[in-house]
């Protein structure tokens, strides 16, 4: 296990459709679960630079319209598969393409609506993240 020294930045991204359907995508990494595509923050990028090329990375989909939904503290939590301290900075956009590819770190993916997100098994900061923009934009579920 590598020695962290301090928290990871990192950047997800709650990607809606023109359907306004939210993509999420299973992973190993939160064994198993649902999770929102993001990543770490390098060093000189800014956090939407981050989240382009995360989402660009993880899924080949070119995202616009960010809109930063809320920050959130994961300090050693089980459900990832390695103890780590990361802040997530957590944003909406939207795609226009829906052309999906998926890397290494996700196995298969799929488009719900709010209401199935939150029923579907996600890990729980990624529901933490959904149920915060849904209080933002006054979506009735």
């Amino acid at each position: 296990m590598t020695k962290q020294f301090f928290p990871q930045l990192t950047v997800g991204g709650l990607v809606f459709n023109q359907q306004k359907k939210l993509f999420l995508m299973k992973s190993h990494k939160w064994k198993g679960k649902f999770v929102i595509p993001g990543g770490k923050v390098e060093l000189g990028e800014s956090l939407e630079q981050a989240l382009r090329r995360e989402v660009k990375e993880e899924t080949n989909l070119d995202i616009y319209d960010l809109q930063f939904i809320c920050w959130q503290e994961f300090i050693f939590d089980n459900h990832y598969y390695k103890k780590r301290h990361f802040i997530f900075f957590d944003y909406a956009c939207r795609t226009k393409n829906e052309k999906v590819k998926l890397n290494e770190e996700a196995e298969e993916y799929s488009w719900f609506g709010l209401k199935q997100a939150l029923q579907a098994p996600a890990e729980p900061f990624t529901k933490k993240a959904i149920r915060e923009y849904i209080k933002q934009q006054k979506i009735k579920i």
